[in-house]
């Protein structure tokens, strides 16, 4: 770190354009320069937040003060009504190879037959116990989030693992997954001038956030389908025990 800029916590050092000088992971791909997002067909186990809840009025007034913040324009918002935590990732069109596909069916087979495919895998997914999260951090595209208690860190784990088995592939970061609520996607990195400001706006948020709803309110997981990041269709709803 160059003594003349400021400390940059570690879960906040993806924004910064200085130390990350290569290419923005999904642009191009998920989105475009100018915030628009483009076709990119999949499916996902999530939960989306539970309509008309104390957690639903205080991450929607978040994410109203991020668009309102100097740097925003260097934000790709995603519809309010797509806010979710990814609970398990399905597979995706623009990432078609193992281990991120089912190694007993071709990567080349269509985004529908896979979600039907998964939908028979699932028919008979025997739903994990309930779980309560918690936010961790704000950071420029969202909220990271965690268990409240070792308990629920455990269900978490039994959840994913047990889909994992099922559907039929492991992510490299299948044990070190961050789970996160997303509101938007960078277009742009910060500079070293941005990125402080926001520093200290991101952990007021996150306090906010915590007070008003210090465990967030969830809907039961849903597999979903997709075409873009604005919207998760719910195909079927695993209630927790």
């Amino acid at each position: 770190m160059l003594p003349d800029h400021p400390q940059i916590p570690d879960h906040l050092q993806f924004a910064s354009r200085r130390l990350n000088p290569g290419p923005i992971p999904h642009l191009g791909s998920r989105y475009n320069t100018s915030g628009v997002f483009l076709a990119e067909r999949g499916n996902t186990v999530v939960c989306h937040l539970v309509e008309g809840s104390e957690t639903e009025a205080a991450i929607h007034a978040a994410r109203q003060r991020f668009i309102q913040m100097p740097g925003a324009e260097k934000l790709a918002f995603t519809a309010q009504s797509s806010l979710h935590m990814t609970l398990f990732q399905g597979i995706i069109e623009t990432r078609r190879a193992q281990p991120y596909w089912p190694q007993d069916i071709p990567v080349e087979t269509p985004v529908d037959d896979m979600t039907a495919i998964f939908m028979d895998r699932l028919a008979g997914f025997e739903p994990g116990d309930a779980f309560s999260v918690e936010v961790l951090h704000a950071t420029p595209l969202g909220l990271t989030v965690g268990p409240v208690t070792e308990r629920d860190r455990v269900i978490l784990k039994d959840w994913r693992d047990r889909l994992t088995d099922l559907l039929g592939y492991r992510h490299p970061d299948h044990d070190t997954y961050r789970f996160h609520i997303t509101f938007a996607y960078m277009t742009e990195l910060f500079d070293d001038q941005t990125l402080p400001a926001w520093m200290p706006f991101l952990k007021e948020v996150a306090k906010d956030i915590s007070r008003r709803a210090p465990v967030i309110t969830l809907k039961a997981p849903a597999f979903c389908a997709f075409d873009d990041m604005n919207h998760f269709e719910e195909l079927l709803v695993f209630n927790p025990r």
